[in-house]
């Protein structure tokens, strides 16, 4: 399939097939309709008597006088949608006239749409994208290595970018080349005003997206209005800077920012002006890791220097101060600042001193709670040490109660210290507890009649307690164990039975797919404390008579609190298979893991099969391999239970399997959230991303004396490397 970068008719397309392109008589290169009409020329001025046409091997369409060999027209001087390499986006400082991208209307649509891109030069060159003609993202300034205001980019990432110009002559161009041409880059405009970065790949043959922005309502120009600051990890994401207020309560309350907000205080060059009496001095509030505001005033001062000259400037109300930029300023309203977790700059804004006396003030008080709190803490030590001697015999009393004899057919109870100390790290009103008595009367004395299966951790017994209740599972653990736990469920499930396969047919399995993505979705998104599962699995899918699952055994799984968004573990605990590569190798989860153990068990689902029972596979190294061999093979068929195997549903089992491949990508930042999962199994999301293959699908493989060093090289994967080559001139 074809990528078109260029369109020579863009507003006026061809009715039928007649058209050509051709050299006209006047030297100009035109398109004609069949009538002969002319829809598009390159419109030069100059009459030529020998021009022709070439396309260059970077794409470029050119129009060459042939009496001298010059370029009196050139595609790239009036490019469309698409940068691609050697292709330059320029901009004069002085006439203001640019060279830009233009979107397409639709995608079907080629025809010039609403948003345009390219650099901007006022004062400190920076990329934008425009709606119509005002700003809708914007890249930050440039240090002449990076766009300081696009998060994750670094000099190693940009080495294949340049901008070039310089403020005497007011011209400046942007341009960029990659050292892989195997895997060519290119940059599109989408009709919706996103600019996204596009990588060749050679399996499959396709297009795949590297980069994408704007990637959150942050990043849309001014979302927060004037002196707004907007951070996508809070809620909501907008607030106004530290000595500020919103300029409109109201509004602000309902969630629209677009107002701003204005300064709490008058500055004191403020109040000398208005006459009220003096105070002591501005002082700066820093604000750290930010993308600095739009309209940033360049001047080459020192970091020290920038400080005093915008202190001894009552215009000056910010400052910022980044290497290989120089000093920024600014002296109107600052507009366009968002919070990253990392990387960007830090920004120091002018505040009366009153505003800053608050933060002194919390420094005192916390100074004398700390005191205050090592009493309180040397006063409760005293006092639990004088409680140990009732603790020690309450204990011993539990001890007695629950010491049991027993037999080889029973759980053994000889040591039953776990249980005691768990009793009495909860809080016993808001646990009910049963004691060994009841649950031997629940379970018939344990027995064997009454097992419902064996877990890791021992025998489950169904029982039922004396008021009737139906308890779903009494687990304890095997007489080896040395220990005692029971869990009790009120409800009654089974579990999703390999040998019962036959009466899920599709609509059941996408049932049972729908539910867990609604389990994941409450865990990660809607409930109070987002909660990392960690050992998703399909023996941790439990069903009920309705077949509705329920995610079950959070003995593993982790609460984040505030802002955490991922966790670090030296002890990795789960079930390999399911295991995220960055979790089974680096002990890093979040809850991209727990999409990645979903993508298994969506693709064990499709497909009716365990992902380890391909151990012994020559096709492949797990059932990911598999299915990404299929993948590529376009052979999706190959891989669904013949159960479920009905036309009608192909479509969707298609793309589940799509979306299978997508949250068991290697890299942890490629997997889709559960949401947008769920927005893609409904169809809300028509086109999903090509998935990239994914992590554990490799076989190791020694290699033979008749083996290729390129072959071995494509069965592994380097990162973070960088590789330098010699070639011979």
């Amino acid at each position: 399939m074809f990528t078109p970068i260029w369109i020579a008719n863009r507003n006026k397309p061809l009715n039928d097939s007649s058209g050509i392109m051709k050299v006209y008589e006047d030297g100009n290169l035109v398109v004609l309709n069949g009538n002969g009409e002319v829809l598009w020329s390159s419109s030069v001025s100059t009459r030529v008597d020998n021009s022709s046409a070439e396309l260059t091997d970077v794409g470029d369409l050119v129009l060459r006088d042939n009496n001298n060999g010059n370029i009196i027209w050139e595609s790239f001087q009036h490019p469309g949608d698409s940068f691609v390499s050697s292709m330059k986006l320029t901009a004069n400082q002085r006439t203001q006239e640019k060279i830009l991208l233009t979107s397409w209307k639709e995608p079907s649509d080629p025809s010039i749409g609403s948003f345009s891109a390219g650099i901007d030069v006022f004062e400190i060159p920076q990329f934008f994208i425009w709606k119509g003609n005002r700003p809708y993202w914007r890249s930050g300034q440039w240090n002449r290595r990076i766009f300081i205001g696009v998060p994750g980019m670094s000099s190693g990432y940009l080495d294949g970018f340049l901008l070039e110009g310089d403020r005497s002559s007011g011209n400046f161009s942007f341009r960029f080349t990659y050292i892989d041409k195997s895997h060519p880059n290119i940059f599109v405009l989408s009709p919706e005003g996103k600019l996204i970065q596009k990588t060749w790949t050679n399996s499959p043959k396709s297009w795949q997206i590297d980069w994408q922005t704007p990637e959150n309502e942050c990043d849309i120009y001014g979302f927060c209005g004037e002196f707004g600051v907007c951070n996508p990890e809070n809620s909501p994401v907008c607030s106004c800077l530290k000595g500020f207020e919103p300029k409109n309560a109201d509004e602000w309350s309902r969630g629209n920012w677009t107002g701003g907000c204005v300064r709490s205080r008058l500055l004191q060059c403020e109040r000398i002006i208005t006459g009220d009496e003096a105070g002591k001095y501005d002082e700066f509030s820093k604000l750290e890791t930010v993308k600095v505001p739009d309209l940033a005033y360049w001047s080459p001062s020192l970091e020290q220097e920038c400080k005093d000259n915008c202190l001894n400037n009552c215009s000056c109300i910010a400052y910022s101060y980044f290497s290989d930029v120089g000093c920024m300023s600014w002296t109107g309203n600052l507009i366009d600042i968002q919070k990253f977790s990392s990387g960007g700059a830090d920004l120091y804004i002018r505040l009366a001193y009153s505003e800053l006396d608050n933060d002194r003030n919390l420094k005192v008080i916390i100074g004398i709670a700390v005191v205050i709190g090592v009493i309180t803490i040397s006063i409760f030590a005293f006092f639990m040490w004088r409680s140990m001697a009732k603790y020690k015999e309450r204990r011993r009393k539990n001890r007695e109660m629950l010491l049991v004899n027993s037999n080889e057919n029973h759980p053994t109870f000889s040591d039953v210290n776990m249980l005691v100390d768990s009793i009495d790290k909860v809080k016993l009103q808001e646990l009910p507890v049963f004691n060994l008595q009841k649950l031997a009367l629940a379970t018939g004395n344990f027995d064997v009649a009454n097992k419902l299966g064996q877990g890791g951790f021992g025998p489950v017994y169904k029982g039922k307690l004396s008021d009737r209740r139906e308890s779903g599972g009494i687990k304890t653990p095997p007489s080896k164990s040395g220990g005692t736990l029971w869990l009790l469920c009120r409800r009654k499930r089974e579990n999703a039975d390999p040998s019962k396969k036959q009466i899920l047919d599709w609509r059941k399995r996408f049932h049972i797919i729908e539910g867990i993505c609604r389990g994941l979705l409450y865990l990660h998104r809607d409930s109070r404390l987002r909660i990392i599962h960690r050992d998703l699995k399909a023996s941790n899918i439990l069903l009920d008579q309705e077949l509705n699952p329920k995610i079950s055994d959070f003995g593993m799984a982790r609460i984040f609190g505030g802002n955490e968004d991922q966790a670090n573990t030296r002890r990795v605990v789960g079930t390999y298979g399911y295991m995220s590569p960055e979790y089974a190798m680096e002990g890093r989860f979040s809850e991209k893991s727990d999409m990645f153990s979903f993508g298994v068990l969506l693709l064990e689902i499709v497909s009716g099969r365990r992902n380890t029972s391909f151990y012994e596979n020559e096709q492949a190294l797990s059932l990911l391999g598999f299915a990404w061999k299929l993948w590529n093979e376009g052979n999706n068929a190959a891989l669904v239970d013949p159960v479920v195997s009905d036309p009608c549903y192909q479509a969707e089992i298609s793309r589940c399997i799509h979306v299978g491949l997508l949250c068991v990508q290697e890299f942890a930042k490629d997997r889709p959230t559960v949401s947008t999962v769920i927005s893609m199994l409904n169809s809300e999301i028509v086109d999903l991303p090509i998935p990239k293959q994914p992590a554990f699908t490799e076989r190791q493989v020694a290699l033979d004396s008749a083996g290729s060093s390129q072959q071995s090289l494509k069965n592994c994967s380097v990162n973070l490397v960088t590789l330098t080559v010699i070639d011979a001139r």
